[in-house]
């Protein structure tokens, strides 16, 4: 006899996924492996002082603030997990054969690319 279970996806309303390019964490004492996801960036910031020239354009930045603007760097921490173990195991099987698809993906638009550059 032929068993199936059918799983039903129900987003939380307002689920909006987050581009993210770095992840903190490590494992907890309790032995579950912490993931905080965020979004690294250059600061914005919090004001530019310019001068004016004699007809009243701006001109160059005087100022900047914060003072240190040009060392700092922003991680902008968007979520967390907490998983056990045996999660992160199989999570970690799961982007290991979805990093395999991309990767043949993208070979493939490589080699599309190349054969068209040979052709022109």
């Amino acid at each position: 006899m032929n068993k199936e279970i059918k799983f039903k996806y129900i987003f939380e309303e307002g689920y909006n996924p987050k581009y993210v390019n770095g992840a903190y964490g490590g494992v907890s004492p309790m032995g579950e492996i912490i993931v905080n996801f965020y979004l690294e960036r250059i600061p914005l910031p919090k004001e530019d002082i310019h001068e004016l020239n004699t007809e009243g354009q701006i001109g160059s930045i005087k100022e900047r603030n914060p003072k240190d603007f040009n060392n700092i760097m922003i991680r902008y921490i968007q979520s967390g997990i907490v998983l056990s173990l045996e999660q992160a195991k199989s999570i970690y099987a799961w982007l290991g054969n979805n990093i395999e698809e991309a990767e043949k993906i993208e070979n493939m638009k490589q080699k599309a690319l190349k054969e068209q550059s040979d052709q022109e």
